[in-house]
């Protein structure tokens, strides 16, 4: 009978419920090797951002954490994941609040009580008045909030943000970046936030593991002990980000 030990490759399953744990893992499509001899931990509740170069395997980071994908070596472990993509990914012929209650029509409930559930949270996330609009007629940061409440209404313990504010001009994603520490801070979940901004991964998360150029590794990892609300001046988010560009800079 084959332990785990000598398993080489183990998909997302329950850690503590809410976890999240990868193990040297590794990555390949075809010849294109997308990472290699990843570790990290997401503890129940902890905020960790992935930084790094484009192509470096963000994205495929956050599908075998999901489940979406299987690893080619090393062991991923997790707790049930809900994924919200680098686009919105909105119906358009839907409203904003079917559209962010489509998970909970997915898992069975009935049009009136996923309207009903999810009607409940939009005034805290700045959509009421919007309920009825289309996507179309929505700006983008609305669109964001409206998938992000999407994300969350989906149940799951952990989520995966994969850049949900890189479409945005910076103004409004500025704006976003603080409206999700709120969001996070009213709706406590495990969170793996994949974004190419350091700053941003520094404003957001507890701690920020920085990947190399593919195939992604770790570089480096950054606590990130500074209290929230943060400043993009405040000395020590500045003096993270360096540390962040300096380690990619040497990756």
């Amino acid at each position: 009978m084959q332990t785990e030990a000598e398993t080489p490759v183990v998909g997302p399953r329950d850690v503590d419920g809410a976890g999240v744990e990868l193990d040297a893992v590794g990555k390949s499509y075809g010849a294109v090797r997308a990472l290699r001899g990843v570790t990290l931990r997401a503890a129940p509740g902890e905020i960790v951002a992935l930084a790094g170069p484009s192509g470096c395997g963000k994205s495929t980071l956050l599908e075998l954490v999901c489940g979406l994908t299987a690893a080619d070596e090393g062991h991923v472990r997790a707790g049930a994941a809900a994924l919200m993509p680098q686009r919105d990914a909105l119906l358009p012929w839907l409203s904003a609040l079917d559209n962010a209650g489509l998970a909970l029509r997915v898992a069975g409930a009935s049009r009136a009580q996923a309207r009903a559930t999810a009607h409940a949270h939009f005034a805290a996330f700045g959509l009421d008045g919007f309920e009825r609009a289309r996507p179309a007629t929505l700006s983008g940061g609305m669109r964001q909030r409206v998938a992000f409440l999407r994300t969350l209404l989906a149940g799951r313990p952990v989520l995966c943000l994969d850049e949900p504010f890189g479409a945005l001009d910076a103004l409004t994603r500025l704006q976003m970046q603080r409206w999700l520490a709120g969001a996070l801070a009213r709706e406590p979940r495990t969170v793996l936030l994949v974004t190419h901004d350091v700053e941003e991964a520094v404003l957001l998360a507890d701690r920020v593991v920085l990947l190399s150029p593919r195939p992604g590794r770790v570089v480096a990892t950054l606590d990130v002990a500074v209290a929230r609300p943060r400043a993009r001046d405040d000395r020590a988010v500045v003096e993270l980000r360096e540390r962040a560009l300096v380690a990619l800079g040497a990756s």
